[in-house]
């Protein structure tokens, strides 16, 4: 437990079981002790399971917790269930179950990250509310759990005081969301700075990303460098002949290939690249659409619009009304 001082602090616990993944607990538990010296905040943090000592992680590092019976008869302010292969088991454990249901009955903010849902699941804690889990698990849980409201997509929700996060790294995203609920954003985006996070990412973002698909789509890497100066050149003249003259291809043969390896045409991997450089512009900045529109390739902020409705099913305005700075 972090050192505690006398002004007061926010305590972070998180629930721990045999074989939770250890980047699941690690990454969160990194952003709150992070933010203790680069945004001046006061979190103690503390790591709790049903018996103190050793737990096996996921990995060949095992990690020291407490017992969750010798946690002091206090407020929490926020608890959060980890996930990893050990979760299906942590939720069928009555023991465990009505611990965390106690303790979340005294905890101002509720959180799971990947597949710790099901232990909240199982405590009552999701009932008849929106939330998810790791994409690969989203069916199990709706299916275990039908009083769940599973939206397979965002990478974390947020129900009233219930929060629940994707898989692994997004816990990182929604401990960063936490920070800037407590110490606003400005503070949260210098702490993802700090960690050299690539992005802060808004909870409404979906957990599958247009670069990552094509890098799996392009799993023998052949298109690599290409889709790096694509990123790289947006705002520049992407027709099949410049892209072909980039791969030194002919844009026939290019066409094929590309379509072949990949599973898209070149067109409409460009309008990915173009429209998720859109999406991030327009939650973190405050730049007109047209603009955003010029810079990312569109040219005008009608042709943003319509790739945009097909691609995310909102318009710019809209979408950064969801999920812009600005937004709640």
């Amino acid at each position: 437990m972090s050192s505690f001082s006398a002004k007061p602090a926010r305590t972070i616990v998180f629930i721990v079981f045999p074989e939770v993944k250890l980047l699941d607990l690690s990454g969160a538990l990194q952003v709150f002790e992070d933010a203790n010296s680069v945004c001046a905040a006061r979190y103690e943090t503390a790591i709790l399971a049903l018996q103190a000592g050793p737990v096996k992680t996921d990995t060949a590092v095992s990690i020291s917790a407490d017992a969750i019976s010798q946690w002091p008869d206090r407020a929490i302010d926020t608890l959060i269930v980890a996930g990893g292969p050990g979760s299906r088991a942590a939720s069928a454990d009555q023991r465990l179950v009505a611990k965390v249901r106690r303790l979340a009955a005294v905890s101002a903010r509720v959180a799971s990250i990947c597949t710790g849902a099901f232990v909240l699941a199982a405590a009552g804690l999701l009932d008849h509310r929106r939330c998810v889990t790791h994409w690969e698990s989203c069916t199990h849980l709706q299916d275990r759990f039908p009083h769940t409201r599973v939206d397979p997509d965002p990478i974390y929700v947020r129900d009233d005081n219930v929060w629940t996060s994707a898989g692994v790294t997004a816990g990182i995203d929604m401990a960063l969301a936490m920070v800037a609920d407590d110490h606003g954003r400005t503070s949260a985006l210098a702490l993802a700075r700090s960690l050299v996070a690539y992005m802060m990412r808004p909870g409404g973002q979906s957990q599958f990303s247009p670069v990552l698909d094509q890098q799996v789509s392009d799993a023998g890497g052949r298109f690599e460098a290409l889709h790096t100066w694509i990123i790289d050149n947006l705002a520049s003249d992407l027709r099949v002949e410049r892209l072909a003259e980039q791969a030194n291809m002919s844009a026939r043969n290019f066409a094929r290939v590309y379509a072949s390896d990949t599973g898209i045409s070149p067109a409409r991997a460009v309008e990915r690249f173009r429209v998720e450089a859109a999406c991030r512009l327009l939650e973190d900045t405050t730049l007109p659409v047209t603009t955003i529109a010029d810079r990312c390739g569109f040219n005008d902020d009608e042709r943003l619009r319509r790739a945009m409705t097909r691609a995310v099913a909102l318009s710019p305005n809209d979408y950064r009304k969801h999920f812009g700075a600005g937004s709640s």
